[in-house]
């Protein structure tokens, strides 16, 4: 679970609701046809832009992202690698297969190691793999980014929805009530849709997008050394450079220092 999701939006419900109920009743600001308005032509508007297909292999990745938080330790990553190294030059790549390894990706990388493909074969399995997996996330990203774009847009829809609906009958005051707070609480329901749901789900999908990226990038350079056989310490010099500056064993000052 992604703490960090649910106290954003634990913050953010509860901030909202607090500022309605101080001045008035939360029923108040509830009004199903403005809500459906805001929904079903978000919804409406967001298939016109994508493919169905799509729409819906981004939603459940999107709420994926946001509520599982799944990361990998590039550290952990590295340590395993090179007890893969070590093992691969010694006893030989059949060896691999009793080093025990979560990732998905990485395993797959291994099996063709152990499987006796050429390099150009590992490399090129892992590399349209890898592409694909940040495609589908990034076409996740744009589909959240429209949604954070048409919300808004049909809360103004809706808001000329009720706009007109109260001027075409202003000569009965009890209909005035019910078409302003169509016309107010649409704009209100796509501004909380956009800047509360669909956009930060939008980011965090950029975000994660970054780091599966930098991730698997790491794992695909550990495979291709280790498929050559490469050594451990040279390896590690490697991965290293994967890591932030201040995660590294040895920083570029030291190596400096020890060059000198």
């Amino acid at each position: 679970m992604d703490l960090a999701t649910m106290i954003g939006l634990a913050i953010g419900m509860t901030v909202v609701a607090l500022a309605v109920m101080s001045g008035s009743d939360l029923w108040v600001f509830l009004n199903l046809p403005g809500f459906l308005i805001v929904v079903g032509g978000t919804f409406a508007a967001t298939l016109i832009k994508f493919p169905l297909s799509n729409v819906f292999v981004a939603f459940k990745l999107g709420l994926k992202t946001a509520f599982i938080n799944v990361h990998e330790n590039p550290r952990q990553l590295i340590d395993t690698s090179l007890e893969l190294a070590d093992r691969a030059r010694k006893e030989g790549m059949l060896a691999l297969e009793q080093v025990e390894v979560s990732n998905d990706f990485y395993k797959r990388g291994l099996r063709l190691c152990i499987d006796g493909h050429a390099l150009e074969v590992v490399r090129k399995a892992l590399t349209s793999e890898m592409e694909l997996s940040i495609h589908r996330h990034e076409e996740g990203g744009k589909i959240f980014r429209g949604i954070g774009e048409s919300a808004p847009a049909m809360g103004m829809i809706g808001t000329l929805v009720g706009l007109v609906q109260m001027l075409s009958s202003l000569e009965d005051p009890a209909t005035i009530g019910p078409a302003m707070a169509v016309a107010l609480l649409t704009t209100l329901y796509g501004a909380l849709i956009a800047n509360l749901i669909a956009l930060p789900i939008a980011d965090k999908l950029e975000s994660k997008t970054d780091e599966e990226r930098v991730t698997k990038e790491l794992i695909l350079e550990a495979v291709t050394q280790i498929h050559g056989r490469q050594s451990p310490m040279v390896l590690g010099d490697i991965l290293e450079a994967y890591l932030p500056e201040g995660q590294r064993t040895i920083s570029g000052d030291e190596t400096e220092g020890a060059e000198k």
